[in-house]
């Protein structure tokens, strides 16, 4: 019989749980093994309830609350909120119902942009529901109160990514509709408010011309989902060897299509399913 033992979770034995309204936040997840490459990775794309940027406040938060009890349940030790919808909605609830776990959100890169910028003008593409929320708003005003922003709602293109073919005729076509405003404003700096938006960053480049800076905000959640793992306080668990090296993902949509996704953008091992996570 072997007997659980009080170790630290660290960044080499933590059970890190990683949500997104769909597929976009893999390119967090991605960002986060980079750093972690010994954590144990769980994620959950709730495909079947997507896009939350195109929901109201009430689903974002029911379901938001639902998954982080499903990944609670399966023993993260820390929760990332890979979607910035997500995150303007639902982290203060989640912060609520969950005081003593580490909750890690996303937030458009309006800070590092603001102190980048050459002219002085940056464009913001994210869905709806970030641009029209409180916390995008204090953000804005915190960080970008001496720039000239321009906020580019994005309408369907994280629907269209999460389709899977991030190259398909729909996709390249509502990236050129959303970027056109930005570039006629001579924008010179762009934030990728959206986890989805990094799959197509080539397209948008394109579009903008490459004198136009990109600002993803992947590696800084990976940074903060690093220290926070480094301060975790001790948990009673089973010897690290009981762990799989595969990340594991969940999907409420379908498996086919998260399996095709993953085989495409993450290099490294992982396991995929389908869940239902009722609200």
């Amino acid at each position: 019989m072997i007997t659980p033992t009080a170790c630290p979770p660290s960044a080499a034995t933590a059970r890190i749980g990683v949500f997104d309204s769909g597929l976009g936040g893999l390119s967090v997840l991605r960002a986060i093994r980079s750093l972690l490459p010994a954590a144990e990775l769980m994620y959950v794309a709730d495909s079947g309830h997507a896009p939350y940027g195109e929901r109201g406040d009430a689903h974002v938060i029911a379901r938001s609350r639902a998954i982080a009890a499903f990944l609670r349940k399966r023993g993260a030790d820390l929760l990332v909120i890979a979607c910035n919808t997500a995150t303007a909605a639902a982290v203060s609830a989640l912060r609520q119902d969950h005081p003593v776990w580490p909750i890690v959100g996303v937030e458009p890169g309006i800070k590092p942009a603001a102190g980048l910028t050459r002219n002085g003008r940056i464009g913001v593409m994210a869905t709806t529901g970030t641009l029209r929320s409180e916390r995008f708003r204090l953000l804005a005003q915190a960080h970008a109160a001496h720039v000239d922003l321009r906020l580019q709602p994005c309408p369907g293109l994280a629907a269209a990514i999460e389709g899977g073919e991030v190259d398909s005729p729909e996709v390249r076509s509502r990236v050129a509709e959303h970027c056109a405003p930005l570039r006629e404003q001579q924008v010179d700096t762009v934030v990728l408010g959206c986890t989805h938006y990094p799959f197509v960053a080539h397209h948008i480049q394109a579009e903008l011309g490459p004198m136009v800076r990109l600002i993803d905000t992947s590696d800084a959640v990976a940074r903060r989902t690093r220290h926070l793992c480094e301060s975790l306080p001790a948990r009673t668990a089973l010897p690290v060897a009981a762990a799989t090296d595969a990340a594991r993902l969940w999907t409420t949509g379908e498996q086919v299509r998260l399996e095709s996704f993953a085989r495409r953008w993450l290099d490294f091992a992982w396991q995929a399913e389908a869940a239902a996570i009722p609200d």
